[in-house]
């Protein structure tokens, strides 16, 4: 049932805010900086776990803000957050509860690669995640800045160079001290603001900058390698001046899909929902983009900027010639605002006008707000354990575009795994990961500890190995009881339900297998079933299911005995049987993966002595990552399969008990070299 949650009035957030900061303790188990998509989730994460928790934030009216498009989910992005929720994570039900345009993207393709996407409702995703937080136990909200992090001797029983031990606020003398910390930044780290050519410092328009005393701790006394990236947003254009009749109209699905497994239906009813609009850019776009580049100082520098959400400049000039996709989104049922999503664009003002006139549906439009570009620092992601936790600093953690990824669904995903487990360093449990094999969240974490990035991360179903495995549907089945039975971050209503399905599930596919007819019983009983005469053996019903035509409905007609009983479960059954000889191919792989994961390697280990034939290059790429599996190793750029069968032999001789020499003596300057090649190849040309 859909969860109902009562807007907050802003002087209700305000006098929550006020009184926040009043009885604000001096000593919580976890602080959460950033009140963002990682943030929120973290924060309510870690809560979960039984953290006592505070979030600190620059204003408590923007937690929960759309800072850029009005959606949520897609191909890719939509597994992510179906795993959030299984998780029991904020976003899924948010998005059910704010949507006002649902769809199901790549529906064409097999449900492994489905991409359930909503458009959303500005004001009511950011009331409903307000309302989570703000009624959360272990939970504190906090107006203020972070001026610096407090940094002290390391613990010598653990691992790193450093201890985070809490947060120091601007205009606040006395610090609030935490057991860790878990930095969501977004992109206010050392963030500066581009339109035209005017620059000014800040993460977002018409937020305050973030301390650059937080930037500093990190490079300088931290020592930890940074690089630079940039992104950008559309202007929002009044939706009263756009002519929406030379538009394609796109119309959502007819039975929205909840992207909650706690929902069965979503709080906008099919009737109510918007649709979005489709047109391209013309030939005048191309013009003005071209006349305008000697005032654009966003577009002329070399910072990397997303490859698959690019501006509007970075297309015609990398795509010169072409016309260019942009969907007309609606920010809200009671909005007056368009979202011109593929506009993102850095030009002055009037030059931002000029273009968006250049496409006939928007020949009158105005704009709202211009669109900026934003240009922000970011932490060499290698550096992190799959927990999030900065490996060179205990109790500290990082999630969202601090990463280097871009995107909500990447944010939200990796800040509740990085609260998850800042909970649990608190609270002296042992960290936990998720593996590439069981979890597009696994997968996301392990790319960029392994790999790291050179451009904004963006999550794609390509990217998973094992996706006919790491369905959307399925993501309760995989994650919800690991996540309250191994995390303990999911509440006991969503595991009793979370077993119910399993149990359900279960039941019916063994009544499916019980099913057992020769072919001709099969077409007596199911008149114009294509099925070949050849078979000689019997054709149970979960092999018939597996068949594009026949549905769970049909087979539940013929035997509604044994059938019957699970209808509510049909679409999930049907992909079940589609999907189950490509599964159970894959086993195999991924016990090898899972056994691989399993065998450690000491954070300790002195790569640079160890006796085994590794060349000097894979040796330094070992130093430098510091992989924590050996599963890891074997992902990491660089490494070649010689290399990974003489690490397992040497894994396997001290029976996976390494016990690594702290390495000395190495070369003063690599230090310096690991941040030259990672900030040289963050700025590498668009």
């Amino acid at each position: 049932m859909l969860t109902k949650k009562r807007p907050l009035p802003w002087s209700v957030l305000s006098l929550l805010s006020r009184r926040a900061a009043h009885l604000a303790r001096q000593q919580y188990d976890v602080i959460v900086v950033g009140g963002g998509h990682a943030g929120t989730e973290a924060a309510a994460a870690a809560a979960r776990v039984g953290a006592e928790t505070l979030l600190v934030t620059q204003k408590i009216q923007t937690i929960g803000a759309l800072s850029c498009n009005p959606s949520l989910g897609g191909v890719g992005k939509g597994q992510l957050v179906k795993e959030v929720d299984a998780l029991d994570g904020l976003c899924g039900r948010a998005g059910d509860w704010a949507g006002i345009h649902f769809t199901i993207l790549n529906r064409k393709k097999g449900p492994a690669v489905w991409g359930p996407r909503a458009q959303l409702d500005r004001q009511r995703y950011r009331e409903f995640i307000q309302s989570e937080l703000l009624s959360t136990p272990r939970l504190t909200v906090l107006e203020g800045s972070v001026e610096e992090l407090l940094v002290t001797e390391p613990n010598p029983e653990e691992p790193g160079h450093h201890r985070v031990t809490g947060i120091r606020l601007a205009n606040r003398s006395q610090p609030i001290t935490a057991s860790s910390v878990v930095l969501t930044t977004g992109t206010f780290l050392s963030g500066a603001l581009f339109m035209g050519q005017t620059m000014s410092p800040g993460g977002r328009f018409g937020d305050a900058p973030s301390s650059a005393g937080l930037s500093h701790t990190l490079r300088e006394r931290l020592g930890l390698r940074t690089g630079r990236l940039r992104t950008g947003t559309p202007p929002r254009i009044v939706k009263d001046s756009v002519d929406l009749c030379q538009a394609q109209l796109h119309l959502p699905d007819t039975h929205p899909t909840p992207f909650s497994f706690l929902n069965k239906h979503t709080r906008c009813k099919p009737e109510e929902q918007l649709p979005c609009h489709l047109t391209t850019t013309t030939p005048g776009v191309e013009r003005v983009v071209k006349e305008s580049l000697h005032l654009n100082c966003h577009i002329q520098q070399d910072t990397k900027g997303p490859r698959y959400c690019p501006s509007i400049e970075s297309r015609v000039l990398r795509f010169p010639g072409r016309s260019h996709q942009v969907w007309l989104e609606p920010e809200g049922l009671t909005s007056d605002l368009l979202y011109p999503q593929g506009l993102s664009m850095t030009m002055p003002p009037d030059m931002q006008l000029r273009l968006i006139r250049e496409i006939p549906a928007l020949r009158r439009a105005e704009i709202h707000t211009p669109g900026y570009g934003v240009q922000y620092d970011f932490v060499c992601p290698t550096q992190l354990s799959p927990a999030l936790q900065v490996k060179s600093t205990q109790g500290l953690f990082l999630a969202g575009q601090i990463n280097g990824t871009t995107g909500y669904e990447e944010a939200a995903a990796q800040g509740l795994w990085a609260g998850v487990n800042a909970a649990r360093w608190a609270l002296s449990l042992p960290p936990v990961a998720l593996s590439r094999t069981e979890s597009y969240i696994g997968v996301l974490i392990d790319d960029l500890v392994c790999r790291g990035v050179t451009e904004p991360y963006r999550m794609f179903t390509s990217r998973a190995e094992f996706r006919t495995s790491l369905r959307p549907d399925n993501a309760d089945l995989r994650l919800t009881l690991k996540g309250s039975e191994e995390v303990g971050c999911v509440s006991s209503l969503r595991y009793r339900e979370a077993v119910r399905v399993r149990d359900s599930l279960q039941d019916a596919l063994a009544a499916l297998h019980a099913l057992a007819l020769s072919t001709n019983k099969w077409r007596n009983k199911l008149p114009g079933l294509q099925m070949s005469e050849n078979k000689n053996t019997l054709v149970t019903a979960g092999e018939l299911l597996q068949y594009n035509h026949v549905t769970f409905e049909m087979l539940a007609s013929v035997f509604p005995e044994s059938l019957s009983p699970y209808t509510e479960f049909s679409q999930r059954l049907k992909i079940e049987a589609v999907y189950k000889p490509y599964c159970d191919m894959q086993k195999k792989e991924i016990e090898r993966i899972q056994r691989e994961e399993n065998m450690s390697l000491p954070q300790d280990l002195d790569y640079f002595s160890l006796p085994v034939s590794l060349s000097q290059e894979v040796r330094e790429i070992l130093d430098r990552v510091r992989p924590s599996t050996l599963g890891s190793a074997t992902r990491l750029q660089g490494i070649t399969p010689a290399a990974v069968v003489n690490l397992l032999r040497y894994v396997h001789g001290t029976n996976a008990g390494l016990k690594g020499r702290t390495h000395t003596n190495q070369p003063e300057q690599k230090e310096e070299r690991d941040e030259e090649r990672c900030a040289t190849k963050a700025s590498l040309p668009q």
